[in-house]
């Protein structure tokens, strides 16, 4: 059966790719607009599993993963029900803003993921994980900060960064799965698909 990674993001591609899949790649076209009054965690999921059906009603048969990222800043450290969901930059005023109110501060990266198998035009059966890792960001200074913003890394980042970047270092620690925060939960994924028997090489 194809497998179809619904994602235009080369950071899943790259992970997708670490477990010795084969795969195609096909971007969903959806509205990504978050509804009023709609939870942080119902959000992504909801992307998520839109995502998933909007490629897979483009193909007959496949296994689609879809996935959806978001950074949410807590509105208290117990909980993050009432949390506000940093998106990507618009501008370099708008990096620098996020990355100032994350700075020395814990953060929330929720990563959901809709694995749904399609046949014969039929989406037969739809799995959605939702993996969570709480990060904490380093106390950078005011000159790190603008000298990442202008290397233009972070206007395709939700919450203006990337885990991974070799020049910046924006965090300081993590409790959980590092690859959420780099966008794809691989111990998710890996569980995901030995529940429905799917065979990969690593």
């Amino acid at each position: 059966m194809q497998f179809v990674l619904a994602s235009g993001s080369p950071r899943r591609r790259e992970l997708l790719a670490s477990l010795g899949i084969t795969f195609s790649v096909i971007k969903p076209d959806i509205d990504e607009t978050q509804q009023d009054d709609e939870p942080p965690l119902d959000y992504v999921q909801r992307l998520s599993i839109e995502k998933a059906h909007a490629v897979a009603a483009r193909l007959d048969s496949a296994l689609v993963l879809a996935a959806d990222t978001v950074v949410i800043l807590a509105a208290d450290t117990m909980g993050i029900l009432d949390g506000e969901i940093l998106g990507k930059p618009a501008d370099d005023a708008d990096a620098r803003h996020m990355l100032q109110r994350l700075r020395g501060r814990a953060h929330i990266v929720c990563t959901a993921l809709t694995l749904l198998q399609q046949t014969n035009g039929v989406g037969t059966h739809q799995h959605t994980r939702l993996t969570q890792t709480r990060v904490t960001m380093r106390d950078y200074g005011d000159d790190q900060m603008n000298a990442y913003i202008a290397t233009g890394d972070p206007f395709d980042k939700a919450g203006s960064y990337a885990i991974q970047h070799e020049g910046f270092h924006p965090v300081e620690h993590i409790d959980g799965s590092y690859s959420n925060v780099v966008g794809l939960p691989l111990e998710s994924l890996r569980e995901m698909l030995d529940r429905i028997g799917y065979t990969y090489t690593k």
